[in-house]
C-alpha cells in the first residue's frame, strides 16, 4: 500500500519525506521489521521504541512514526504528538478494515472468557458460521489453529488476524478482550457487534491499581458500541455500563432476559431449564459447576443476539465436550483449572465440593509481579473450602517464591501444606490421594511454562500428572 493512501484518513501528522513509498507491512517491534515495513516508535510502559529506529532502519524499515523529527534518521519519518492514538487507525486501514466484513463478538470479564469464547465458536460452527477465534488458549483461523501469545493481541496483530479470517472464508469472530487490551487501546478500531459481560472480581489490580479503574477499563468496550448493537450482561453481577447498544441479560437470581432454572449439577455433566420469551426449553451440557450454567448462558444469549433460535443453541452446545485447562479432568479424581483469582478458585472448589465423595485436596499458588492483595484472599478460599491444601508456586517471575508464598498463608483460617516446588506439590497429593478423593491443581491450567526471573521452564500441570501415572516420576 502507497503510503499517501494509508496516511490520508490521519489527521495532525506531519511527513518528512516521499508518500510515494511503498509500505509492505506495520510493526512496533523493532525486531519484527522487513524490508518496506513502517516502524511505530512509540512509547511503551517499560521501552521507548524511538531508541530501536536505528535498529529497525538497518532491518529494512522505509518508514518511521515518531512523535520527533530526527534529521540523521534516512527513512520518511511520519511526526505526530501522540502515536498510540493514530497506531489503531493506521492498522485498520493497511488491513482493509477486516471487522466491517466480519460479525465480532467480545468477551470481557475477570473469569469465563476463554470458556464463553470456545462456546460461541462451536455455537457458531455447528449453526455452520464460519468463525474466526482471538483467545488465551488459541487462535483460530480459518481450518488452522495457533497457540495464542496473549488473550489480547496487540492491535496490528488483531486487525492482521481479522483479515485473515475475511481472507478464510469467516462470516463472523469471537475475540477474549482483556481489561489491559481494552486499556492500552489494542482493540480500537474494531467495530464490534455483540460485547459480552461475564463478571467483574478482584485481579489486576497491580495494572489498574483500584476497582474503579479496572471497571472503567471494563467499561470501554460497552461504551463504544452503537445504538444498532447488542450489550449483553450478567444480570447477577453488580456491575452495569453505560451504552448506547440494544441490552441482553442473563442470569439465574435476578429477573433477565434468558434465565436458567431447576440446575442439577453432578460430576459429569449439567442440566438445568432455560426461560427466554415464554419458552422453557432443557439445556444439557458435558461442562460442570454452577459457574458454567453462567458461562452457557453468556454464550446462548450471544447466539440469541447474533439471530440465531433457542433451540439451535441448545442443539450446538449440547455436543460440546471441554475448554483446555478449565475444570478439566486429567485422570480419575484429578483436575486441572486455570482458576488464579478469588472468585475463580471459589466457584471451582464450590463445585468440587458439591460432587465429592471423600477428601477435596487442591494445590494452587499466586503469580509474582501480579496482584499481591489477592493472594491472602485465595489463601482464605484455598483454606476454607479445600479438606488440605498445598501452597505452590505459580510463575513467580521476579519475586522469591517464598514471599509469595507468605502472603497466601497469611489469610489461611487453618493448616495448610507448603512445597516449594511445583512438581513436588503435585506429587504429594497424588501420592495421599485416596480412590474417593479429588484433587484439583490451580492456578496454571493450559499453561505450557513455569516463569522465574532469570529463566523460564517447560511446566504442564496436566503433563505432570500424566507422567506420575505412567511412573516416569517415581513417588
Amino acid at each position: 500500500m502507497r503510503l499517501k493512501r494509508l496516511i490520508q484518513q490521519i489527521d495532525g501528522l506531519e511527513v518528512k519525506g516521499s508518500k510515494e513509498i511503498e509500505i509492505t507491512g506495520l510493526t512496533a517491534h523493532s525486531k519484527r521489521v522487513a524490508p518496506g515495513n513502517l516502524f511505530i516508535a512509540k512509547k511503551g510502559r517499560k521501552h521507548d521504541g524511538a531508541l530501536f529506529i536505528p535498529d529497525a532502519i538497518v532491518s529494512g524499515a522505509s518508514a518511521i512514526l515518531t512523535d520527533m523529527y530526527d534529521p540523521f534518521v534516512s527513512a520518511v519519518q511520519l511526526i505526530h504528538p501522540d502515536i498510540s492514538s493514530i497506531e489503531a487507525k493506521l492498522a485498520a486501514c493497511y488491513y482493509q478494515n477486516p471487522s466491517h466484513a466480519l460479525r465480532v463478538v467480545g468477551v470481557t470479564g475477570t473469569n469465563g472468557k476463554t470458556t464463553v469464547s470456545f462456546l460461541l465458536e462451536a455455537l457458531f460452527s455447528k449453526a455452520e458460521i464460519r468463525t474466526g477465534m482471538i483467545g488465551t488458549i488459541e487462535w483460530i483461523v480459518g481450518d488452522h489453529r495457533f497457540p495464542g501469545s496473549m488473550t489480547t493481541p496487540d492491535v496490528i496483530t488483531n486487525q492482521k488476524l481479522l483479515r485473515d479470517m475475511v481472507q478464510a472464508g469467516c462470516s463472523a469472530a469471537v475475540m477474549e478482550v482483556t481489561s489491559h487490551g481494552l486499556d492500552q487501546g489494542r482493540v480500537g478500531e474494531i467495530d464490534f457487534d455483540l460485547a459480552v459481560f461475564t463478571n467483574l472480581t478482584q485481579d489486576h489490580l497491580d495494572y489498574h491499581q483500584d476497582m474503579d479503574a479496572y471497571r472503567e477499563a471494563k467499561e470501554k468496550l460497552f461504551a463504544g458500541l452503537t445504538r444498532d448493537k447488542w450489550a449483553i450482561l450478567n444480570a447477577d453481577d453488580f456491575m452495569r455500563f453505560a451504552t448506547k447498544a440494544n441490552v441482553f441479560t442473563y442470569g439465574i437470581d435476578a429477573d433477565a432476559d434468558l434465565q436458567a432454572k431447576e440446575i442439577r449439577l453432578s460430576d459429569k455433566k449439567t442440566q438445568f431449564l432455560v426461560c427466554y420469551q415464554g419458552q422453557e426449553l432443557e439445556c444439557r451440557s458435558q461442562l460442570v459447576g454452577k459457574f458454567n450454567v453462567y458461562n452457557l448462558l453468556a454464550a446462548i444469549s450471544a447466539g440469541l443476539c447474533y439471530g440465531l433460535s433457542l433451540e439451535t443453541c441448545l442443539q450446538a452446545l449440547k455436543s460440546f465436550k471441554k475448554v483446555p485447562g478449565r475444570l478439566e479432568k486429567v485422570k480419575e479424581g484429578i483436575f486441572v483449572d486455570y482458576a488464579h483469582t478469588e472468585d475463580a478458585l471459589s466457584n471451582v472448589l464450590q463445585t468440587l465440593n458439591e460432587i465429592k465423595k471423600g477428601r477435596l485436596i487442591t494445590v494452587f499458588g499466586c503469580g509474582g509481579d501480579r496482584d499481591r492483595e489477592k493472594r491472602p484472599k485465595m489463601g482464605k478460599v484455598a483454606s476454607e473450602l479445600s479438606d488440605m491444601a498445598i501452597v505452590t508456586s505459580d510463575n513467580p517471575r521476579s519475586e522469591d517464591p517464598e514471599e509469595i508464598i507468605e502472603d497466601i498463608l497469611r489469610g489461611c483460617d487453618k493448616s495448610v501444606s507448603v512445597q516449594l516446588d511445583r512438581e513436588e506439590a503435585i506429587r504429594f497429593a497424588i501420592a495421599i490421594k485416596k480412590p474417593e478423593d479429588l484433587v484439583l491443581i490451580a492456578g496454571k491450567g493450559h499453561e505450557k511454562e513455569q516463569i522465574f526471573a532469570h529463566h523460564v521452564l517447560p511446566f504442564d500441570d496436566a503433563e505432570v500428572v500424566r507422567k506420575l501415572y505412567e511412573g516416569a516420576c517415581a513417588y
